[in-house]
């Protein structure tokens, strides 16, 4: 998701407090716990530290630490409870597409570190050899859905998602303005419709990234496509891969976002002969817009309350984007 770069703290207490803030009055935990957890697995696994923890950043959604240890630094990721799949999933996903997983404990994941950088601006073939990395993952793990869904990991496929894009539309409905909330009510009248043609252009369901875009994927060598790392796996979930496509098109230039939508048709034709991967994502821009309005819902209904002014807006906007890709053919433009 688009992280909210923040950096405040306040001193309270609740059931949605998160469990990296300083704890409150009479409170237990905070950023001590974290640290004491993962020092504890790093010296479990020959790991220990040499040098103080370093809170590189804070989201209001999760916090990064790096650890000096005499093996190498490694990295503490915690997050609230509903990203806690992300340990027990990457812990499965083929190491040598992801981070490396020293240990996880539900919201908490400890990685080794991996150099190099963030990939934000690439283009041309290097954007083309991340799309063969998810593309691989998620051809190999579309007839293991029952065990992506044991994780934990959310369901978007076409049976569950008319009722998520339902409550989404009606927690944000006083603030659309009537012609949005008129669209989104002819566009989720024709979910089924729309769901049926997506299932008759023959791409499977299988693991949806959740936020894959250049920047949650890291190379030690730019160019280099074995060097290549998919990261943050937390808004991961179970639905059409198409899904993925938004967000990693956002943004590229028109040469780069049609040889990408090019060759991520070309991926799925060759893994299901006779299949309309592009015609899908077509179908599918509206839906990928409301799921992130249904996911930036769903952190307002369990977050603490003094936290919500960060996406109070994130649900309207997301639906106006669903609207307008809905009048505009569905494209996700």
């Amino acid at each position: 998701m688009e992280p909210a770069c923040r950096t405040r703290t306040l001193d309270r207490s609740g059931p949605r407090r998160r469990a990296t803030a300083p704890p409150g009055v009479g409170a237990t935990g905070g950023p001590a716990t974290e640290v004491a957890w993962a020092r504890q697995q790093l010296e479990r696994i020959g790991r220990r530290l040499d040098g103080p923890a370093q809170q590189v950043r804070t989201w209001n959604l999760s916090t990064l630490w790096r650890l000096p240890t005499v093996g190498g630094a490694a990295w503490l990721k915690s997050t609230p409870p509903f990203f806690g799949h992300e340990g027990a999933l990457l812990a499965r996903l083929d190491p040598a597409v992801v981070p490396a997983l020293l240990a996880a404990d539900g919201r908490r994941v400890l990685l080794d570190e991996l150099g190099g950088d963030d990939r934000d601006d690439a283009s041309g073939r290097e954007l083309l050899d991340m799309i063969d990395l998810l593309v691989g993952l998620q051809v190999a793990w579309s007839s293991r859905l029952g065990e992506l869904l044991s994780l934990g990991l959310p369901d978007w496929r076409t049976t569950t998602f008319p009722a998520l894009a339902e409550r989404t539309v009606a927690a944000a409905a006083a603030v659309l303005d009537p012609p949005t909330r008129a669209s989104l009510d002819r566009f989720l009248a024709g979910l089924p419709d729309r769901f049926t043609a997506v299932a008759d252009c023959g791409v499977p369901d299988t693991l949806v990234h959740g936020d894959f875009h250049p920047g949650n994927v890291r190379s030690a060598r730019p160019g280099a496509a074995h060097d290549l790392r998919l990261l943050d796996w937390g808004d991961a979930g179970v639905g059409h891969p198409m899904l993925d496509q938004a967000a990693f098109l956002q943004g590229r230039s028109d040469p780069d976002r049609a040889a990408a939508q090019a060759h991520w048709g070309r991926l799925w034709r060759e893994a299901v002969p006779g299949s309309e991967p592009e015609r899908a994502g077509d179908l599918l821009g509206p839906v990928a817009a409301l799921r992130q309005a249904a996911i930036y819902q769903m952190f307002l209904d369990r977050i603490e309350p003094d936290e919500r002014v960060y996406h109070r807006d994130d649900p309207a906007r997301w639906l106006r984007r669903a609207a307008q890709r809905f009048a505009s053919g569905g494209k996700s433009t």
